[in-house]
């Protein structure tokens, strides 16, 4: 598990240069999914964040709905230096899962990934496969480069089709686990990298894809 920290860690001065750089970025892997809506057919997407008016606007311009699961109402977090990590208090409310609901194409967890230990991931990723359809897509924002990263999961809202504005005021205060891909991919079983892309504001942006084979811990997604 990753403490909280309580004084300034080393490198602190390393991570508040990118939390005074411009909060816009570019998202080459988000723009190419946001391409892919061209196509002719119907898009089902599942949001993880907040309902934002600017993701809806981007969206309207395509034949899809927009699903918000808003996972940041469900997580909270220990006091500082405590030690423990965020948690989901109710992750099958939270996404929505019931019989009625259309299979999902694409799923944004922004940089929610951050902020779960193992277990969690694999069970964040057992609900989103569940609402998906073989094939779907998944993704993610990891912090790479800084050393420390907002105790709290970050705010984002799309500036036009390859670009995102990170909403968060809070200050980088917590250890950040530096996921690597290895992690990422033997915690979330069924799930295999698209593409890796390392971004301006020192994240790596990851677009991830749902396999048809059954995970490791044996769930299978709704068709």
């Amino acid at each position: 598990m990753r403490a909280h920290s309580v004084t300034e860690p080393l490198g602190a001065s390393m991570a508040r240069a990118h939390f005074d750089a411009p909060r816009e970025f570019g998202v080459p892997l988000f723009r190419s999914l946001i391409d892919k809506l061209n196509e002719d057919r119907r898009w089902v997407i599942l949001d993880l964040g907040a309902a934002r008016p600017q993701t809806v606007e981007l969206l309207s311009r395509f034949r899809c709905r927009l699903e918000i699961a808003d996972l940041a109402d469900t997580v909270t977090a220990s006091g500082v230096g405590a030690g423990d990590p965020v948690r989901f208090t109710d992750l099958s409310e939270a996404l929505h899962a019931n019989p009625g609901n259309e299979p999902v194409d694409i799923a944004f967890c922004w940089d929610f990934l951050n902020y779960l230990i193992p277990e969690q991931m694999t069970e964040l990723i057992k609900g989103i496969a569940a609402r998906c359809r073989p094939d779907a897509f998944v993704h993610a924002l990891i912090a790479y480069s800084d050393p420390l990263m907002p105790q709290w999961p970050g705010q984002f809202m799309p500036v036009d089709d390859g670009r995102l504005l990170n909403l968060s005021t809070a200050e980088p205060q917590c250890l950040a686990p530096h996921y690597s891909p290895e992690d990422l991919t033997s915690w979330m079983p069924g799930v295999t990298i698209e593409r890796v892309r390392l971004l301006t504001n020192g994240m790596q942006e990851y677009l991830f894809r749902l396999s048809d084979v059954v995970g490791a811990s044996g769930f299978s997604r709704g068709h």
